[in-house]
């Protein structure tokens, strides 16, 4: 396995298990991460600010697990075909299709992008589920317009 597959399976372990502390180490000081549904402009930026950014959506859940998929890279520029399941305390369940985009320099993620269909998450969260995005910490948000 290459340094750039274990630093990204790494943190994908980390975050499945939803162990904030142990995602950190990964992800480089500088690191931009964005849910391209959302854009460049709802980005967050280094560790800290990207598991705040995380804990919104996964923090509330009841259950929350990453399931491996194909890997592809050249060295730094890093594809991962993975899927998600969501379970909210109130029943509701949904399985998320995602390509993610990594780079990884020095063993450290310095990009990460999340490209996966936001209406397919609407459509099986609770009702309040944007209500509840709504009115979270925000306080993570970077404008990443022309740095991705």
């Amino acid at each position: 396995m290459s340094d750039a597959e274990a630093t990204v399976l790494g943190m994908w372990k980390a975050l499945s298990d939803r162990n904030w502390e142990a995602m950190k180490p990964f992800l480089a000081d500088d690191c931009i991460y964005v849910d391209m549904p959302l854009g460049p402009t709802a980005a967050a930026r280094g560790p800290e600010d990207i598991v705040k950014r995380l804990k919104v959506g996964l923090a509330p859940l009841s259950g929350y697990q990453n399931h491996n998929g194909l890997l592809l890279h050249n060295g730094t520029d890093v594809m991962y075909e993975h899927s998600e399941t969501w379970n909210w305390v109130t029943g509701e369940s949904a399985v998320l299709q995602f390509v993610t985009v990594h780079k990884v320099v020095d063993g450290k993620i310095t990009v990460w992008k999340d490209y996966w269909d936001f209406g397919g998450l609407a459509n099986h969260a609770p009702a309040d589920w944007m209500e509840q995005l709504q009115a979270a910490d925000m306080s993570w948000m970077f404008d990443a317009t022309g740095l991705i």
